[in-house]
C-alpha cells in the first residue's frame, strides 16, 4: 500500500459554527413538524420537573398533593421562563428548567431546627416552602446584577476555548450519577430505552415518511411511547408485587400519585403558599447554588450556540441571558417551585439528537409546558412516565454535551504541553473534587466543610459538589495565569476574538437581535 503524503491527508479545518444542521435557530420546521418537536422537548423536560419536587417535598413533611401542586408550579413557571429567555436573553433554543445545584441549600432549611421541630407536616411544609421562597427571592439578585449590569460578561472576556473545554464537558459528564446508576436501578425497563433509543436515532435515522426523517426527530416520544406501555404491561400483570420498594418506586407506573393528587384545572400564582420569610442564613447559603447554576448555564448556553449551528454568544449576550435568568429564580421564589432556575441540559442535548435547532421549537414547548401545568391531571398522566425511561435518555443527551464540549479543543493546539495540563488537570479535579463531596454528604448527612456557621457550610459544600464550577475555577486560573503571554494563539483566543463584542461579527445580529426592534432602546455594546 502506498505511503499517504501529509498534504494528502484529510484536514478537517476548525468552524465556529456547527454544520448538518436541518434547522439552525432562527430557521423553522412546518408547524406540524414543530409542534411535534416542542411536545417532544416538553416531555424530555418532565424529568427534572417530576423528579426535584419528588425529592425534596416529601422531606419538608408535604403529601402527594403538595407534591403534585409544587410539580405544576414548576412546569408552569419554566414555561414563562423558557419564553422570556428566548424573547429576551440569549435567545438561544434553550429551556430554563429547575436546578439540581439547588438540593444542598433547601435541604438545609428543610433541617433547620426551627422548622424541623413543627409537628403538623402541613404546616412544616407551609412554613419550610416559604423560607425557601425568601432565600431564593434574595439571592436572585446576584444573578440580576451580575447580568444587567454587564458583569458577567466582564468576566467571560477571560474565557477562551481552552478554558471552557472542561466546563462544557463536566456540564454533561458531571451528571453521569443520573444516567445509568437510576437505569440499572430498573435494568428491564431503562436498558431497552437506551438500547432503542439509540437504534432508533442514530441507526434508523434516514427512515423517511413523506420526506421527513420520522425517526431521526422523533425517535424519543416513539421510544418512550414504547417502553411506557411495556412498563405497564409489567406494572398491571403483577411482576413488581413482590418486590422491594425502591424497585417498585423505579419501576411501576402507578407509584408517583400524581394524577390522583392533581386537580383537573389549577392556575398557580405568585404566593400561593403564603407570604415567603426571610433568613440571612438560608439566604446567604442560596447565594452559592445562584453561582453554580450561573456557571452552569453559561457553559449550557456555549453548548447550545453549537448545537443550534450558531456562532458563540457574545459577552453581552451571555449577561443579558444570566440575568433573565435571575428574574427566572425570582419567579421561581415568587410562585414557590423549591428550587431555583438553570439551562436544561437535557434539553440542549436533544437539539443534536435531533438536529433541529430552532428557537421557535423551544418556545412552543414552552407552550406546553404552560397549558399542560394548567390542566392538572392531564399534565399528571405524562408526568408519571417512571424516571428510568428519563434516565436512558440521559445518558445520550448528556454525552452529546459533554461531546460539544470537548469539540472546542479544535480551536486550541494540544500539542502544546501547558494546554494538555491544564485540560487534564481541569477535568480530573473537577470530577473528583465533587465525587469527594458528594460521598461525604451521602455517607455523614452532612458536607466535608461543617462549621458552627451554616450559611458558611452550605456556600462551601455546594460550590466545590459542582464539577462544571469546580472545572471552571481550576481551568480559568490556570489558563490566565500559567504561560499566558506566549500563550494567545495556543489557547484559541483569536478564534472568539471577534465574537466577544456584538458588532465584531456580522452574525451576531442575525441570531441575537432583539425582537420588535428593542435593540433600539436597548443598543448592544
Amino acid at each position: 500500500m502506498a505511503e499517504v503524503k501529509p498534504e494528502e491527508m484529510v484536514h478537517h479545518p476548525p468552524m465556529d459554527q456547527l454544520q448538518g444542521f436541518e434547522y439552525c435557530i432562527d430557521s423553522n420546521p412546518s408547524w406540524g413538524e414543530a409542534i411535534g418537536l416542542g411536545f417532544q422537548h416538553y416531555i424530555l423536560s418532565l424529568g427534572t420537573a417530576v423528579m426535584i419536587p419528588t425529592m425534596l417535598v416529601p422531606l419538608m413533611g408535604g403529601n402527594d398533593h403538595d407534591k403534585a401542586k409544587v410539580v405544576q408550579t414548576l412546569l408552569f413557571v419554566t414555561g414563562i421562563k423558557t419564553l422570556l429567555q428566548t424573547l429576551f436573553g440569549t435567545r438561544l433554543p434553550t429551556v430554563i428548567g429547575g436546578s439540581y445545584a439547588y438540593v444542598v441549600p433547601v435541604l438545609s432549611i428543610i433541617h433547620d431546627r426551627t422548622l424541623a421541630q413543627i409537628a403538623d407536616g402541613h404546616t412544616r411544609f407551609l412554613q419550610t416552602m416559604r423560607a425557601t421562597q425568601g432565600a431564593l427571592i434574595v439571592s436572585s439578585s446576584i444573578q440580576i446584577i451580575l447580568g444587567y449590569s454587564q458583569l458577567w460578561a466582564i468576566c467571560s472576556r477571560f474565557f477562551s476555548p481552552l478554558g471552557m473545554v472542561p466546563v462544557v464537558s463536566l456540564v454533561g459528564l458531571g451528571l453521569f450519577e443520573r444516567g445509568f446508576p437510576v437505569v440499572a436501578s430498573c435494568v428491564e425497563i431503562g436498558l431497552p430505552m437506551l438500547i432503542l433509543f439509540v437504534v432508533f436515532s442514530q441507526y434508523l435515522k434516514h427512515v423517511h415518511v413523506r420526506h421527513v426523517p420520522i425517526l431521526e426527530r422523533f425517535s424519543l416520544l416513539v421510544c418512550i411511547a414504547l417502553v411506557w406501555v411495556y412498563a405497564h404491561i409489567l406494572t398491571a400483570g403483577g411482576a413488581y408485587h413482590h418486590t422491594a420498594l425502591h424497585t417498585q418506586i423505579s419501576c411501576r407506573t402507578d407509584r408517583s400519585n400524581l394524577i390522583s393528587s392533581a386537580l383537573w384545572i389549577s392556575i398557580p400564582y405568585p404566593l400561593q403558599w403564603g407570604a415567603p420569610t426571610f433568613n440571612a442564613d438560608h439566604a446567604f447559603g442560596m447565594m452559592a447554588a445562584v453561582m453554580v447554576s450561573l456557571i452552569e448555564s453559561t457553559g449550557a448556553f456555549k453548548a447550545a450556540a453549537r448545537l443550534a449551528s450558531a456562532t458563540p454568544p457574545p459577552a453581552y449576550v451571555l449577561s443579558r441571558g444570566i440575568g433573565w435568568q435571575g428574574i427566572g429564580t425570582l419567579l421561581d421564589g415568587l410562585f414557590g417551585t423549591a428550587t431555583g432556575s438553570t439551562v436544561s441540559v437535557e434539553n440542549v442535548g436533544l437539539l443534536g439528537s435531533t438536529r433541529i435547532g430552532s428557537r421557535r421549537v423551544i418556545q412552543i414547548s414552552a407552550g406546553f409546558m404552560i397549558f399542560f401545568s394548567i390542566l392538572g391531571k392531564f399534565g399528571a398522566l405524562f408526568a408519571s412516565i417512571p424516571f428510568t425511561i428519563f434516565a436512558a435518555i440521559y445518558c445520550v443527551m448528556f454525552g452529546i454535551i459533554a461531546a460539544v464540549g470537548l469539540s472546542f479543543l479544535q480551536f486550541t493546539n494540544m500539542n502544546s504541553m501547558r494546554n494538555l495540563f491544564i485540560v487534564g488537570v481541569s477535568l480530573f479535579l473537577g470530577l473528583s473534587i465533587p465525587e469527594y463531596f458528594s460521598r461525604y454528604l451521602t455517607g455523614a448527612q452532612n458536607g466535608p466543610v461543617h462549621t458552627k456557621a451554616g450559611w458558611f457550610n452550605d456556600y462551601i459544600n455546594t460550590i466545590f459538589a459542582s464539577p462544571p464550577t469546580v472545572a471552571l475555577i481550576i481551568a480559568v486560573v490556570l489558563d490566565n495565569t500559567l504561560d499566558v503571554r506566549d500563550a494567545a494563539k495556543d489557547r484559541g483566543m483569536h478564534w472568539w476574538e471577534r465574537f466577544r463584542t456584538f458588532r465584531g461579527d456580522s452574525r451576531n445580529e442575525e441570531f441575537y437581535t432583539l425582537p420588535f426592534n428593542l435593540n433600539r432602546f436597548f443598543p448592544p455594546s
